[in-house]
């Protein structure tokens, strides 16, 4: 070889490790500052979904407590749980929650279809779809736990009901569940979860068992609000099986109106729920805000904005709280734990309970003043005043006679439907919180 030769392939030589060298360390690099930048990355907000869809939470609700008198479950029955979507999409899944439960909790069978008809346990023709957990065809929940299930294509409508059933063979312990669903769900003897037709489901119940939230896979949303409440986000006295509570008429906004926000709307009202107190044993019953909010709502799928309406249980309930201050810090560590993740925060005044048994000029005077401080602004990001609202003009701790359920208390469906015109849809936009 010529050494002309070899200083030529010396240097071709030293170019390919060049290159090499190159190529590993962008390779390196580049890893390392994307692994950096998503870990140290903000959420983010309301971005356009993807044209394939992005995953967004259509149907929520909290597990409120563990259902009394069911030590063995529902061992040996299908739960058929009805529930009315916000947004639809192209592909669903679930969650199932175990949270009251004293024992693992085994689902050998779990199904998802359309409704035929509303709160009918019917499946429309060609709907049904069995669900699976990790590519299995069961799933067995750690006491405390929940899961999500596989995804299921299905073309989900907006505001459409869906029956999403469940079997379990075996004793289960005390059941996760939502008492107040103003909603029929069915049960029926034996593993029926993947009937279409719904002869077998002869019993009605007004609860909805184990399930917690249904994604789906949507074009049409960009993210999904959070109403996290009492009985009144709950809808307790709303027309059961005509979806008219406060969250229902809110979806209707932001579905069609011209400039909302295309946002699914979550409903986690639990009725009698506080800022401040649980309920007894435990894990508790009618968990406080302040020790769900992680679990329900920071963590819910696609959430981009909250709204609070909570604090008169505080009040009325016992222990009652008569110091505003307790009441309103508390609300605003709520604000503070969701300013943590980017979320915005809407806030409701107290609405008036005038002529409810439980009204006392003393304890209305509490909530007058915590709404003081919430119009301030020293709360929430932005206000949604429903005391005003709602109010009766002539007597103003009433609630206006076509807003009153009869209880005094708790609104109407007109009451429901005047509680989500009062919320300026705008408030709900954007992602960083403001300064308090």
């Amino acid at each position: 070889m010529t050494k002309r030769h070899g200083y030529a392939l010396l240097a071709a030589l030293a170019a390919v490790v060049v290159l090499i060298s190159a190529a590993i360390f962008i390779g390196v690099g580049g890893s390392g500052e994307k692994l950096n930048e998503a870990a140290t990355r903000k959420p983010r907000g309301p971005a356009a979904p993807a044209s394939a869809g992005a995953w967004v939470g259509t149907w929520a609700t909290s597990p409120a407590a563990a259902e009394p008198n069911t030590p063995d479950g529902y061992a040996g029955m299908s739960i058929r749980n009805v529930v009315h979507t916000s947004v639809g999409g192209t592909s669903a899944r679930i969650q199932l929650s175990n949270l009251y439960g004293n024992r693992p909790l085994t689902i050998s069978h779990a199904s998802l279809a359309l409704a035929a008809a509303p709160s009918n346990p019917t499946a429309a023709a060609g709907t049904m779809r069995r669900l699976t957990f990790a590519g299995n065809t069961w799933v067995t929940i750690p006491i405390g736990e929940s899961v999500i299930s596989d995804p299921a294509r299905l073309n989900v409508p907006p505001a459409a009901d869906l029956l999403v059933t469940t079997y379990s063979p075996t004793a289960s312990g005390p059941v996760t569940y939502h008492p107040h669903a103003r909603q029929t769900s069915y049960l029926a003897r034996g593993d029926r979860a993947e009937d279409a037709a719904g002869t077998a489901y002869t019993e009605q119940t007004p609860s909805w068992r184990y399930l917690t939230g249904v994604d789906v896979l949507t074009t049409e949303a960009r993210g999904a609000v959070v109403v996290l409440g009492d009985s009144i986000t709950d809808g307790i006295t709303s027309t059961a099986g005509a979806n008219r509570r406060f969250t229902d008429f809110l979806a209707d906004r932001l579905r069609s109106e011209p400039g909302a926000p295309r946002y699914s709307v979550l409903n986690h009202g639990i009725s009698g729920n506080r800022v401040l107190s649980d309920g007894n044993r435990f894990p508790p019953d009618n968990p406080s805000a302040l020790s769900r909010i992680g679990r329900d709502v920071l963590r819910a799928t696609g959430v981009q904005a909250v709204v609070v309406e909570l604090g008169l249980n505080d009040i009325l309930r016992t222990p009652q709280v008569t110091d505003p201050q307790k009441i309103t810090d508390g609300l605003r560590q709520l604000v503070q734990q969701a300013h943590a993740r980017g979320l915005r925060v809407v806030g409701g005044t107290l609405t008036p309970f005038g002529g409810h048994r439980g009204f006392t000029p003393r304890l209305n005077a509490v909530r007058e003043q915590v709404n003081a401080e919430i119009r301030a602004g020293r709360v929430f990001d932005e206000v949604v005043d429903f005391d005003e609202a709602l109010r009766d003009p002539a007597q103003p701790l009433r609630l206006f006679p076509r807003y009153d359920s009869g209880d005094h208390l708790h609104p109407s469906d007109d009451g429901y439907r005047a509680m989500a015109q009062a919320l300026n849809v705008a408030y709900l936009k954007g992602s960083a919180p403001a300064e308090l």
